[in-house]
This record gives structure tokens, C-alpha cells and sequence, in this order.
């Protein structure tokens, strides 16, 4: 066994995965594995593995051997902690969080994935002075400190100081910033590039170019507008399964964008539906229908209505500055292109809020089916009744209870998936109003949701 150099690997597979590269990175977990055996970092590795194939309940048993062998090992508290909270065991995730941090400092940004386990209360003694205090560790890497502001400002949240939580997550936008700019005028141009591409003409082609599979739902929207808990709904129904996040089509996308009109040749619309529906296939063999919730998949709506004809896009609508207030306070892949808050998250918005409108506008009102949050919250039952009858399906009743799913859930909003539909998140902006900043903008926005009527 060469532990020293599972340990290389098992880095350099955190390192090129938090650059978003996730396939280099389990090949590098893969080689920690191999050239680690039964050593911490040989273990990791495989765990690490194990995680990324979605074999979580082997994975938590190599975790757990980790720990019993090695109860000091910070990494392997924390790799748990996630794990365990994906799956709503939020008590001994928080445990575990709190061990990493005790055992090694410098990963105070776990305290981000500590305090969203549940509300932190006054009971949580010293819990924010801890964390605060963290700020100064010595040596404290950027990621970690960003991480540790977020955390500092939704406890302040929970605890009611508006003026501290704000504060806390400036402080964490300022850190993002630190390592790298969004080009909004960019990105308004190939939004404008998108817009033209997919005229009129192309969708009325589009039942003779694609694959009419009616098995895809794809839930879109910006982040923090409600995907996960449209995705929990849906895939309570039995004869749905859930895909999580999938980057398939930021991929295909991509690659449809280098090759201007030939990528609406029928060769190439082809390939993608059926590589697209054996992905879908290998998560849920047997499922009538299966999701996928990536939010960005805003940006490809065209193009996945011209592959797959038959599939229902779910658009997830939430008022403009609470969505926007929540990005600003939530952490997102350090890989990912985008502005978590200043004007450019402004104009980010206002680019969706334009390709979101050439959707409705040019997309089959059967096939691109808007959700808006509010009303969801307001009134449950008629709200998903209507989401369940357009996705195909009869309807079930356990689509009224997603805070009963047993899936894993990957994204920020662990907790409140675990918890009945709730309204205390809509209007969370007027709490914030005296330190909105650059975010008034999108005050617009706050009374009504934006323009258009909802068609679901």
C-alpha cells in the first residue's frame, strides 16, 4: 500500500472536482482506492466513488469502517455528515459536521452544512460566537471562509437579525467575486443568440425531427424558484422516477451552440434524444416517467422540445427578489457561471426573464407547463393536481405529501424537503428591504410574478 500517494490522488480528485470536473475526479477517487487499500485515504476514495455512482448505503458502510478504525479522521465526519443529511437524518449529520470541525479547523466552511440541518435557535448556545470566531483561523482558505459566511448569515436569519445576516452574506458575494467575474453583457448576447435560433419555424418542425418519447419531465427555472420541491411531488407518484440534477443538456447544449443551424439537423437531434432517454433509462428502468431537475436546463428548453417533442418542460416561477435574495444567500458549485448577487445577478435575471418569455410565447402550452411558487404554496392540492395531469399521469395522492419522500436530496434545500409545503419563505424580501442593495431592482417584480399567465 502507498498511502502517500492515495492521499495524491484523493486531493487532486477534490481539487478537479470542485473545478467541475467530475468525471477526472472519480477517476482520480478511483486511483486514491486502488493505491490505498484499507488505508484512510484508500477508503475515502472509495467512498468517494461509491458517492458518485449513487451506492450510498455502501459508501455509508465504508464510512462508518473509516471512522471506527480512524475516529479522527475530519474528512470522513464530513463526507458522512453530507451523506447522512441527504437522506434526512439531520441529527447525527449535524454531529458529524461538528467533529470535523473540532477535529480540523480549516474546515470551518462545514458549519454551512451544519446550520441547514435545522433552524438554529437561542438554544444553540454560542453556536453564531463560534462561528464568527472561526472567521479569523488561521490559514482559512477562501472557499472555506465564503462557505463559513453564508452559514453566519442564516443563522443570523433564523435568529431574526436581518442587519447581521445581510451583512454576512455580502461579505460572502465579495469572496465569490474575489475569484472571478460574470460577464452579463455576454450573456445577454447569447441569450439574444438563443432567442433567434429557435424560431417559430424550427418548433413547427420539431414533431419530425425528434423523438416523441413522452417519459422526460424536466423541471427548470431559476435557482431557488421551487425545482426541488416540483421534483419531490413528482416523484412521489409511483410510476415516476427521480433524476436529480442532470448535466446532460448544459453539455449537449453546448455542443448544439458551436454547430449554429447544423445542430438542427435530424442526425444530431437524434443522437441526443436517444442518448438522453438510455440516461434517463439506467435511473429508472422501469418508471413511465423520470425527471430531471436541472434548473439551467432554462437555457436549452428549445433545444430539448425540438429532440424530444413529447416531453413536458416544468417551469418553476417564483416572485423575482425573493429568488434572487436566496441565491444571494445560498451556495452554489464554485465551477458554476454564475452571479449570486450585485447587478450582475440583476441582469442575469432580467436575460432568464426574456428566454423564459420567448418560451412561453413560442412553445406548446401542453409541453411547457408553468408553476408558480406562490400559488403552489397557497393552495397544494388543486396546484399539483394540475402539475400531475399535465406530465401524463393519473393522479395519486402521495404527490400531496413530498415532504415524505425517501430519496436523497443533493441540493441546498435538504431540510425544508423534509418538512410540509410552507408559506413562511414567500415575501422573505420585506425583511430585507432596508439592505436589499443592487437587489432593489427586481422590486418590480415583488407584487405580482412576472409577466405572463400561467398555463398549467
Amino acid at each position: 500500500m502507498l498511502p502517500s500517494l492515495a492521499e495524491a490522488w484523493f486531493r487532486a480528485g477534490s481539487l478537479v472536482y470542485e473545478l467541475g470536473h467530475r468525471d477526472e475526479a472519480i477517476a482520480c477517487f478511483r486511483r486514491a482506492a486502488a493505491s490505498g487499500g484499507k488505508a484512510s485515504f484508500g477508503r475515502l476514495g472509495k467512498a468517494r466513488v461509491l458517492l458518485s455512482e449513487d451506492r450510498n448505503q455502501e459508501a455509508e458502510l465504508v464510512l462508518r469502517k473509516t471512522l471506527a478504525l480512524d475516529p479522527k479522521n475530519a474528512m470522513a465526519h464530513d463526507l458522512l455528515g453530507h451523506l447522512l443529511s441527504e437522506y434526512g437524518s439531520f441529527d447525527e449529520a449535524r454531529q458529524c459536521f461538528q467533529l470535523a470541525i473540532e477535529i480540523a479547523p480549516l474546515l470551518a466552511g462545514s458549519y454551512y452544512d451544519l446550520v441547514r440541518c435545522r433552524r438554529v435557535t437561542s438554544e444553540d448556545d454560542g453556536l453564531l460566537q463560534r462561528m464568527e470566531t472561526a472567521l479569523a483561523t488561521p490559514g482559512l482558505e477562501a472557499a472555506q471562509r465564503l462557505r463559513l459566511h453564508l452559514a453566519i448569515g442564516k443563522a443570523a436569519d433564523d435568529l431574526g437579525d436581518y442587519a447581521l445576516a445581510m451583512q454576512h452574506f455580502d461579505a460572502a458575494d465579495a469572496v465569490r467575486r474575489g475569484s472571478g467575474s460574470f460577464d452579463s453583457a455576454a450573456f445577454s448576447i447569447e441569450i439574444d443568440r438563443l432567442i433567434a435560433g429557435c424560431s417559430p419555424e424550427l418548433f413547427a418542425r420539431a414533431p419530425g425531427l425528434g423523438s416523441c418519447d413522452a417519459s422526460p419531465v424536466l423541471i427548470i427555472g431559476m435557482p431557488r424558484s421551487g425545482t426541488t420541491l416540483v421534483e419531490q411531488i413528482i416523484s412521489m407518484h409511483p410510476e415516476v422516477g427521480a433524476g436529480g440534477e442532470l448535466n446532460f443538456w448544459n453539455e449537449r447544449g453546448a455542443e448544439w451552440h458551436r454547430l449554429g443551424s447544423a445542430g438542427n439537423e435530424t442526425p444530431f437531434l437524434a443522437k441526443a434524444a436517444n442518448d438522453y432517454l438510455r440516461v434517463l433509462g439506467r435511473i429508472a428502468p422501469k418508471a413511465a416517467r423520470v425527471t430531471d431537475k436541472m434548473p439551467f436546463n432554462f437555457l436549452w428548453a428549445g433545444l430539448i422540445h425540438v429532440a424530444l417533442p413529447c416531453a413536458s418542460i416544468v417551469h418553476c416561477r417564483r416572485t423575482a427578489v425573493d429568488t434572487a435574495l436566496s441565491i444571494h444567500q445560498t451556495h452554489f458549485h464554485p465551477s458554476l457561471a454564475f452571479p449570486t448577487g450585485g447587478p450582475e445577478l440583476v441582469a442575469y435575471f432580467r436575460s432568464y426573464q426574456r428566454l423564459i418569455e420567448h418560451w412561453r410565447s413560442a412553445l406548446p402550452a401542453d409541453r411547457f407547463i408553468e408553476v408558480d411558487y406562490e400559488e403552489l404554496t397557497r393552495s397544494p392540492e388543486p396546484v399539483i393536481r394540475g402539475i400531475i395531469a399535465a406530465c401524463g399521469l393519473a393522479w395519486h395522492s402521495a404527490c400531496l405529501h413530498p415532504e415524505s419522500n425517501p430519496r436523497a436530496v443533493r441540493t441546498p434545500s435538504k431540510w425544508q424537503t423534509r418538512q410540509p409545503i410552507y408559506r413562511t419563505s414567500v415575501a422573505r424580501w420585506r425583511r430585507y428591504e432596508p439592505w436589499l442593495g443592487p437587489l432593489r431592482a427586481l422590486l418590480d417584480d415583488s407584487t405580482e410574478l412576472d409577466a405572463g399567465t400561467t398555463r398549467s
